[in-house]
This record gives C-alpha cells, structure tokens and sequence, in this order.
C-alpha cells in the first residue's frame, strides 16, 4: 500500500513539479526512498545540494524563471533550518515555493528531543502558508492548501512533517485536479480610475517609476509614456521587463542607480508607480503629486505618501486608463530627462575599458559579459558590488533574465540561483557574477554543479574585500575594519572540484578568458581580480555622505593608512583624467 510519502510524490507530479532540491537525513528518509521507487520516465529528478540554503535559493530562483511552483526538501532541526535565508529570499521575490521541512517523530514533539525546533514557527515569518501534518489524515488537505497558497498568492508555503507520518499509510481520497495557477485579472474601479486620470490630466511633467509589476506589460506601459511624453525609471527588479526597446528609458534610480534617473523623478510634478515596492523613501520626489498602481493593495502608500491609489495589474490598469487621458502634451521634461541620460550613459560607458592597468576595472567585466553572452541569456548577480555593475552594464532584451536577491539582499545567492535556473533548462546560457565574499559563504556548493550536471558559469569579482561594505564605511565616515579578504585562487579551487577554472589578472586577458568560459561544454569559473577601491557613487551625494566621506579620508590618514586613499585616487581620479 502507498504511504504518505508516495502520496506526496503523486501530489507533486500531477501539479507538474519536475525537480526537489535538497538534502537527505533520516526524517526524510521515507520521503527520498518513495522517489527512488518512483523511477520511469516522468520521474522527478533529486537535486542534491551540499547545503539547504544553497538549495532553497536554487528552487526560489527556478520559482521565479518559470513562474511555477518549486520545491526543496530537507531533513529535521538543523537541517531545514538551514532554508530561512533562502525561503526568505523567494517569500519577498514573490515567486511560487513549497519547503518540504520533516520534524522529529511526532511522539518526541515538545521534550525539547535531539535536534528539536518548532519549523512551523520559525518560518512563519518568510511564508504565506506553514502548517504542521500530525496525522495522515490531514495531508490532502493541508498539502493542497500549501501549493495553492503558494501559486496563488505567489509566496512561500511550509508543510512540516514528523519523519514518523511519511512511513504512515496514505489516506484514501480521490486526487483533485492539477494544482497551478488559475490566472485572474484585477482592475481598478471606475471611480479610482477616473482619479487617476484627472491628476494625470493636470500634470504638466510626469515621471513613471516601473517595478517588477510591469512584467507582460512592456507595450501597455510605453503606450501610457507615449501619451503622457513620460520618462520612464526603472526598480532594479523592473528593469529586465521595461529596459529594453524603450525609447522614454532614463535609467535607475535608488543607491545602485543613474543621476539621470534621479533627476526624472526629483523634477517631476506627478509620479506614476507602477507594480514597484522600491523602498528607499529618500529618493522619492518631495512635493510631487504621487499615483500608485499595484495588484496588492496593501502595498499602497507604504513608501511615500499617495495622492490617488489603484488596486490593479499594471496591464489591465494601463489599458483601461489610456483612454482616459489627455494628449498633445509638451515633450520638454521627456526631452530633457532623456538628454540627461544620454550623457549619463556615456559617462558610465567610458569607465567600463581595459585601461591598460591591472587590476581589472569591474565595469569592463561588466561590459565584456554584455557583449559576449547570448542574447536569452540568464544572470545572477550578488549583492554587493556585483549588482551594481550588472544593474549599470547588463543590458536587457525582453529575453534575457536577471535575478538576484534585490528584495531581501542577502549575500551569496548569485552562485546557488544560477543552478536552480540551469537546472530547467541544461541548455540556455546561464552566468553568475559573484561576488568573492559571496562566492566563499556558499563556496561548497560548487560541488553540486559538478554532482547535477550543471554548466553554469561564474565570473567573480575578485576585490579581496567586501567591497560594497567598504564603501558604505566610507560614505559614514568610518575607517575601513573587519572587510578585507584574504582569497585563495578561487580558479584552482574550481579546478580541484572538476569544474574548468580561468584567472584572469590583466585587463587584456579578459575579453578571450570570457569567450573561452562562454564556448566551453560544461561549467566554467572565471576568477577575475578587480580593483578594489573603485568607487560606486549613488546618483544623489547628501551632505552626510559627503562630510562622511571626507570624514573616512582624515581618519584613514590619522591611522596610518594613508595607501588606501592613494590607491582610491589612482582607481578613480587619475585613471577619469587620464582615459
């Protein structure tokens, strides 16, 4: 007779789940044996990780390339506990996951037992769903709710489950139908709808700030530019589905983003938010009148205050507001706002070459990546000093992806988001720019490519420091401490765990190093050494930053580090008047 675990493995098949990552251990023993048993053609495939966070950072991004439900699965107490930080990452992407998180035997729950935790409380803070399976009789229901909780709410959903029940006999119900997505649509009403468009009317420069909302709506949101001669400012989570053929772009705005970008929504007199949560409330207009358009009506006005909020989806809500508005509009604010960033990107496109120096400008690896990779092609990116430059340099295309942990910001995810993207699809190119301290957090992981078969490649930022924290020091006025990392080749460390691993120290090797890893069958690391001190300056300097700034300059000098500040000026000023 099948037990709980068959029935899971039926469950999750029918809902067209392919793939688990994850790790073994004794409590999900029965779990991992029923897919053993399993077997045939239509299999689900184990995709062994040597770390649970690796794991679910890998089912998070497969969730948020294909939009469907992914899974991870590990073993009780330590070992699922090790999901949180990437079960976090997915909850605030808003990408479909269901953890498969065993528990000890039920009759040990509550005597504080070897390896006790209470999963349905731990990760009830990063899911939309968690529930606890204390008897057999209560799976269909409970893992039917989980997966339609997570596809529809698009979030996180915990089933946690005494080793103990998996052995236990299924219940006897009948299957229900497939579990995906049922697709809905959600428009504003009439009177929110003509609200928006009076001020919309009025405005005279209006700004749009386009966020991860946007996704399938690329046409509909320039038509509304196109009729209100609105620039259009990206969130770095809308930038891969509004960046591209898109001739009111004016970049980013935000600490990783463009002056241009900036100055689109600083000059404007109305804003236009569109499906973005972007959370930095300095860099939102001050007395410009603000319209948010968002699919959860929660999020409204939760970053600036709102003049007119519409709970909508940014397709249907653009589609049903263009009629409502004016044209014959003045160009001038698009005019100038796309001016501005026309210098701004030259500006920036001269700072990413081989000047000639060593080490490598992180811009130019950048660039090179841009150039050479498909144009489907897939990236992650670090947080931290990697995803500035992909933000700056990576250009989007409507096909290519890149993801990362823009929302939750946590370290070393580029690597393990690569596999889980790599694992759907074994033949579309897929790059991680990682970063060398992210890189070396999760560093067993690369392991698992070699172990699943999985031909990513990896461009690391090699600075020997954590780069990004550097510089947020700096900006405090405080002396660099605690940063600095002393790296090994992480090349060789490549090459010893059977992956094709290139250094690359010199400026002139770069271009054929990257070509070389992107022809390559099979994985490839690049370990690329790149200059430290480069400086990544946010579009608007405060007064605070630049006193802190000069503040870390003094300070550095007093302790006896005064190399630091000629290092910086050779990096930054020498190397602009001198290109």
């Amino acid at each position: 007779m099948a037990n709980v675990a068959d029935f899971f493995i039926d469950t999750l098949k029918r809902a067209g789940v392919t793939r688990i990552w994850g790790l073994p251990g004794d409590s999900l023993n029965a779990f991992t044996d029923a897919l053993r048993r399993d077997g045939g053609d239509d299999a689900i495939r184990w995709m062994h990780m040597r770390h649970e966070e690796a794991a679910a950072f890998a089912a998070g991004a497969e969730a948020e390339l294909t939009g469907e439900l992914a899974v991870v699965a590990g073993s009780c107490g330590p070992g699922n506990l090790h999901f949180i930080n990437g079960l976090f990452d997915a909850n605030r992407n808003r990408v479909p996951l269901l953890a498969i998180a065993s528990h000890i035997p039920s009759a040990e729950i509550g005597s504080t037992y070897f390896q006790e935790t209470h999963p349905q409380e731990l990760f009830r803070e990063c899911s939309v769903y968690t529930e606890l399976v204390s008897d057999p009789a209560q799976l269909p229901w409970v893992l039917e709710i989980a997966m339609r909780t997570a596809v529809e709410r698009r979030g996180v959903a915990v089933v946690v489950v005494p080793g103990d029940v998996f052995f236990a006999d299924a219940p006897d119900r009948r299957p229900t139908a497939p579990i995906r997505t049922a697709g809905s649509t959600v428009l504003p009403s009439a009177s929110a709808l003509a609200a928006a468009a009076t001020a919309l009317n009025d405005a005279k420069k209006v700004t749009i700030l386009a966020g991860s909302g946007v996704a399938g709506a690329h046409d509909e949101v320039l038509a509304l530019a196109e009729t209100l001669q609105a620039p259009i400012v990206h969130a770095l989570r809308g930038k891969e589905h509004i960046e591209w053929d898109n001739p009111y772009d004016v970049g980013m705005t935000g600490l990783l983003g463009f002056s241009s970008g900036y100055n689109a929504m600083e000059s404007c007199d109305t804003l236009l938010m569109l499906g973005t949560d972007f959370p930095y409330r300095q860099f939102f207009p001050s007395k410009a009148t603000v319209i948010q358009v968002d699919i959860r009506g929660e999020q409204l006005g939760r970053r600036t205050p709102i003049d007119v909020g519409l709970v909508g989806g940014v397709k249907e809500t653009a589609n049903a507001l263009l009629p409502l508005l004016q044209g014959d509009r003045s160009s001038k604010h698009l005019d100038d706002s796309v001016a501005h960033y026309r210098t701004t990107r030259e500006r920036l496109d001269d700072l990413a070459v081989d000047d000639g120096k060593a080490p490598v400008r992180p811009e130019y690896v950048a660039r090179v990546l841009d150039e050479l990779a498909d144009a489907d092609a897939v990236f992650t990116a670090d947080v931290g000093s990697p995803v500035i430059w992909a933000a700056r340099y990576l250009h989007m295309n409507g096909t290519r992806r890149l993801i990362g942990s823009f929302a939750h910001g946590s370290m070393a995810n580029a690597m393990p988001q690569a596999l889980g993207v790599q694992g759907v699809d074994r033949s579309r190119q897929v790059i991680a720019l990682a970063g060398d301290g992210g890189l070396a957090m999760l560093l067993g992981d690369l392991l698992s490519i070699r172990q699943n078969d999985l031909p990513v490649k990896i461009v690391v930022f090699n600075n020997s420091s954590l780069n990004f924290v550097e510089l947020e020091m700096k900006a405090a006025g405080i002396v660099n401490f605690g940063t600095g990392l002393d790296n090994p080749s992480f090349a060789a460390i490549a090459e010893a765990m059977g992956i094709t691993g290139i250094r690359v120290e010199k400026g002139s090797e770069l271009r054929g190093a990257i070509a070389q890893a992107l022809a390559t069958d099979g994985p490839v690391l690049v370990d690329v050494v790149t200059a430290r001190q480069e400086l990544a300056m946010p579009p608007s300097i405060t007064l605070a930053q630049a006193k802190g700034f000069s503040l870390w300059a003094l300070r550095t000098v007093l302790s006896g580090r005064g190399d630091e500040l000629i290092d910086l000026a050779d990096t930054n000023v020498w190397r602009r008047l001198f290109h």
